[in-house]
């Protein structure tokens, strides 16, 4: 008696649905990190630096909050169009 190897068939998509939030959550947990990071030097900077500079950093410091979710929450449109519509095979073939 001799075994046969199944192929794995991989499922048909049949749905529109984006891809779930949680299969490209690391990327967007680190640009997210590494845009807080970015906030926190401008924060020291405001402390440290002289009159002109501290204004620019300042500006910075208060306006990254907004970028950083924006940013970390891009990418979640489409990126390719739906595919062709699955033809249901006869049944039994």
């Amino acid at each position: 008696m001799a075994f046969q190897r199944k192929t794995k068939i991989e499922p048909h998509q049949i749905t529109g649905a984006a891809a779930p939030l949680s299969s490209n959550l690391a990327g967007r947990q680190k640009r997210y990190f590494v845009s807080m990071m970015i906030r926190t030097a401008c924060f020291l900077l405001t402390v440290i630096t002289p009159n002109p500079w501290r204004w620019i950093f300042f500006v910075g410091a208060f306006t990254l909050p907004y970028i950083s979710v924006v940013v970390a929450n891009a990418g979640r449109e489409r990126e390719t169009a739906p595919s062709a519509p699955v033809i249901p095979r006869e049944l039994g073939s």
